[in-house]
């Protein structure tokens, strides 16, 4: 880093004023009070390795704890971190979606705001994110989930890999790098958050795979139950192989 980056990452101009941000984390949040401040003190010190300006930016999904107090307490302390507050519950997808508009980095990470994802793979994430590949995609290691839950997982993948003739084995850790140009292109609709991999590929994005850790939820609830999930996972899979067939592919061989 040079002599005008500020503590922590973020760069800033000859007045001091801070500069646009090149990556945006972005962290949907539902009921998640007790996680805020320690996943926000995770990220500041693994941002503290990459080098990169950045920007946090926690998308409340009408929580109904005081999850939206805790980020708003997060974003008087550090100018880096930004919120928004949706008016109601619209789901994961809602806010990611949310998130990709107001972000202002070129470079986009995705993580959940229960602390199972280790913002310590972040920089590792970033490193391999550039010229050759315009979407990292996080893969769970040694999950730390009931058995149930990585049951149910694998054969999800199993099936969404089968209909969509993909290869991810991992597409539903949040933990993800995109770049943001192709990410605000994305057809956005419930459950679309589970097919990031597959949606980038479509616009013809190189996607990488890596490990990273997983972690044991420390507090709060999993927001998702096995039977719901399965079912509406079903019905966005036969919504995205749809999309796949009837994508629009051309390629331009000459301009005048």
């Amino acid at each position: 880093m040079n002599d005008n980056t500020a503590e922590g990452g973020r760069k800033s101009d000859a007045r001091g004023c801070p500069s646009a941000p090149e990556v945006s984390l972005i962290v949907p949040v539902y009921n998640e009070e007790e996680n805020i401040a320690p996943l926000a003190d995770e990220i500041r010190a693994a941002m503290s390795r990459a080098e990169a300006a950045w920007e946090l930016c926690f998308v409340d999904d009408g929580s109904t704890d005081r999850s939206l107090d805790a980020v708003k307490a997060e974003a008087v302390a550090d100018p880096r971190v930004r919120y928004i507050a949706l008016a109601e519950n619209c789901g994961q997808s809602a806010a990611l979606a949310a998130g990709f508009r107001e972000a202002a980095g070129d470079i986009l990470v995705t993580l959940d705001a229960d602390l199972q994802n280790d913002p310590a793979d972040i920089p590792v994430l970033l490193k391999l994110f550039g010229r050759d590949n315009d979407m990292v995609v996080g893969m769970r290691m040694r999950r730390r989930d009931s058995f149930i839950k990585r049951a149910s997982s694998r054969i999800a993948n199993a099936v969404r890999n089968s209909l969509t003739g993909e290869h991810i084995r991992d597409t539903g850790c949040s933990l993800k790098v995109l770049r943001a140009s192709m990410a605000r292109r994305l057809p956005m609709f419930r459950g679309m958050h589970r097919f990031l991999p597959t949606l980038m590929k479509m616009q013809g994005a190189a996607v990488l795979e890596v490990p990273v850790a997983h972690r044991p939820r420390r507090s709060g609830r999993s927001k998702y139950g096995i039977w719901d999930r399965a079912f509406s996972g079903l019905y966005d899979l036969l919504a995205v192989r749809w999309m796949q067939k009837r994508a629009l592919r051309f390629r331009i061989r000459e301009r005048g």
